[in-house]
């Protein structure tokens, strides 16, 4: 009777084991079907061209390199600079300073020529606003920056009164990273802002993308507090730093996606969701690429399919927001003729667009 009861067991087990073996089949080719159908899906999204009024409104950024300030340049060089910007439609340039050091300053030795490089966009370029671009790695990130501590995020807005006083029109803040969480961040950027208001400058902030399920950063820091999870932004922060600024960068670049048209679909949804989110609040710039090295998919992403992307997302608004949306051109450094030429035809004059 006892082998019988074992027989019978060991029957009903390998029943359970086959149906969920086959409720597991069932599950993940239901699952493969769906993505399946979400992947056909995007390429065809992909392949119309976005409509050719979406371009340019005549604001949109450059991040500069650290030797404008840091080197001595001449006219020529000065007026080649101009006529880019000019051709770009570029209405802000991010010119890079120099680190913070931990303590939040920056030795002025690291832009001693600012002065000669103010002057000069005044006299060439008198309509692009030239703000003070300020970075470091925070200590969540492994670097030497501490925003909890008081007199650091003191002696970072002194650092933007001395840039203001050099002439800058702008303080442009590119700490990373910063997390939903993180108060400090929230506090130096109304102080800066204060600062700049009084001055009748602005101040722009680089930002992380943004999150593509509301709330996924707040679970990952509840279920895995130990684990540096990544630093995207949450729609509630992203609402409160646009409260404290003028201008917001989003770095939608570095995405590792293999194909132009899944690229091109990040770019659309940072762009529809960001300018939704913000855009009646603060100019929106997106971030797009125009460099090779260190890119896992150079074919896939690059300044063709950012650009083309970002004007589809545009395109999908019920209605366009009060303040601009541009791009921001990461980097000067690397960008190449090619790359601007095909810059001004896709977003600069967007009927030129072609595959």
């Amino acid at each position: 009777m006892t082998r019988i009861l074992r027989e019978r067991h060991k029957g009903g087990g390998r029943r359970i084991r086959r149906g969920l073996v086959r409720a597991g089949a069932w599950a993940g080719g239901v699952l493969g079907g769906v993505v399946a159908v979400v992947v056909v899906a995007t390429w065809v999204w992909w392949w119309p061209a976005p409509s050719a009024g979406q371009g340019s409104r005549g604001v949109n950024a450059l991040w500069a390199r650290h030797q404008w300030v840091g080197q001595g340049h001449s006219d020529g060089e000065y007026r080649a600079l101009a006529d880019t910007l000019r051709r770009g439609e570029i209405s802000d340039v991010f010119f890079h300073v120099g680190p913070l050091d931990p303590d939040g300053s920056i030795p002025p030795g690291r832009y001693a020529h600012a002065r000669t490089l103010l002057a000069a966009m005044d006299r060439l370029a008198p309509g692009v606003r030239s703000q003070a671009y300020v970075g470091q790695v925070t200590s969540q990130g492994g670097g030497p920056l501490d925003l909890t501590r008081q007199a650091v995020r003191d002696r970072i807005v002194g650092t933007a009164r001395t840039l203001l006083d050099l002439g800058f029109k702008g303080i442009h803040y590119d700490i990373e990273p910063v997390y939903p969480v993180d108060g400090e961040f929230l506090d130096l950027l109304e102080r800066t802002h204060d600062l700049t208001r009084g001055r009748g400058g602005v101040l722009s902030v680089s930002l992380e993308q943004l999150e593509l399920v509301n709330g996924m950063q707040t679970v990952a820091a509840a279920v895995l507090p130990d684990i540096h999870y990544p630093p995207r932004l949450s729609r509630s922060f992203l609402e409160r730093v646009a409260g404290r600024v003028d201008q917001v960068a989003v770095m939608a670049y570095d995405t590792e996606l293999p194909a132009d048209w899944l690229v091109g679909r990040h770019f659309a949804w940072q762009a529809k969701h960001v300018t939704e989110l913000v855009g009646d609040q603060v100019t929106v710039f997106i971030g797009v690429p125009t460099y090779a090295q260190g890119q896992p998919f150079p074919w896939a992403e690059n300044l063709r399919s950012a650009i083309r992307g970002t004007r589809r997302g545009l395109d999908r608004l019920d209605r366009q927001p009060s303040h601009p949306v541009g791009l921001a051109i990461y980097a000067d450094w690397t960008t190449t003729p090619d790359e601007w030429a095909l810059y001004q035809a896709a977003w600069v004059h967007p009927g030129r667009d072609r595959r």
